[in-house]
């Protein structure tokens, strides 16, 4: 089983490698893939040093499968090509997400839609991965009419460059700026370029994957995602409108039971999740839970998870081993 991490060297790229390792994932043979001037440098995995090797030395190696994450038109020019020497390609950027030949898959949500034939497998937004993960079980149930979520993410799904801006303002260091306005002490309501209806990308982006993961174009969504100067992870604050009714206790035996899902649900003693907790966790974090009392068959929660783990390595591992599992690899 070979496996080539593309963008080894970046920050989703180096949680995949550590999400391998912890996973033990079955692999023979790591390629590591960055940029032309990472080649030749050496990344640790598992105690062992490897070279860093190029695009085109990746792919004359015929790896079975290739983890993306160095960018969208990366992915767009050398995905085919991986593809065409028959490897199957699982790419974390939002190059492929929306192409109607493309599985978008969240592997306790569709990977049943997965076959051999998938040579190149899309991984979703991270901020839809968390909420896709707790939405499935209760649409499953109740049917989920319209969705309304506002989100509190991580600077860390910027990139290295937004960390260091928000470490540099909290030092006083004037630095590289991967925001227009300071971040630190501050919350920026703008992920992503804006669009002719008003909305981020960013926003469009969990409006449009949520229908294709959950298969149902019939569920509206409206979101408006955040930046704030946090580190752990993504948090969210999402209100359901259902088209049966709901009784609390069975809502939460539903998601204790939910593959993927911890229920951190205990305010009389103040617990709930936050970034802090999910930092390094796989799961997705789900507390809150309570009606809406303002409208019928209606229920808010707070879903928190890891954005560089479940929302981007974790989950590309995790279809990884779901297709070796079913072998479809």
């Amino acid at each position: 089983m070979k496996v080539a991490v593309v963008g080894a060297t970046g920050l989703v790229g180096t949680v995949m490698l550590k999400v391998l390792e912890e996973r033990n994932f079955p692999l023979t043979e790591l390629i590591p893939v960055a940029s032309e001037k990472s080649v030749g440098k050496e990344i640790t995995f598992k105690g062992k040093k490897f070279p860093i090797v190029s695009m085109d030395t990746a792919i004359g190696m015929k790896p079975d499968i290739a983890l993306f994450s160095a960018g969208g038109n990366t992915s767009l020019e050398h995905a085919p090509r991986f593809k065409e020497a028959g490897t199957t390609v699982i790419d974390n950027s939002s190059a492929w997400r929306m192409d109607p030949a493309v599985k978008l898959i969240v592997p306790e949500v569709n990977a049943h839609e997965l076959s051999i034939d998938n040579k190149i497998i899309a991984n979703p937004n991270c901020s839809t991965i968390q909420m896709v993960v707790v939405l499935k079980p209760l649409h499953d149930k109740y049917k989920i009419k319209r969705v309304v979520v506002s989100t509190y993410q991580s600077v860390t799904g910027t990139g290295v460059k937004a960390v260091d801006q928000l470490m540099n303002e909290r030092a006083g260091i004037d630095g590289p700026k991967a925001y227009p306005y300071e971040i630190d002490l501050n919350v920026l309501p703008h992920i992503d370029v804006f669009m002719d209806n008003g909305y981020t990308k960013e926003e469009m982006k969990m409006v449009k994957e949520t229908n294709k993961i959950m298969s149902d174009n019939s569920i509206k969504v409206t979101a408006t995602t955040v930046r704030i100067p946090v580190m752990g992870g993504h948090s969210e604050s999402v209100n359901i409108e259902f088209e049966n009714d709901f009784d609390l206790a069975e809502v939460r035996s539903i998601l204790e039971k939910a593959p993927g899902v911890i229920v951190v649900d205990d305010v009389a003693n103040l617990k709930y999740p936050m970034p802090k907790d999910a930092h390094e966790k796989d799961e997705v974090f789900v507390g809150r839970i309570r009606r809406d009392e303002s409208a019928p068959k209606a229920l808010n929660l707070w879903i928190v998870a890891d954005n560089l783990r479940k929302g981007a390595a974790t989950n590309a591992v995790q279809i990884a081993e779901y297709l070796i599992q079913k072998e479809l690899v």
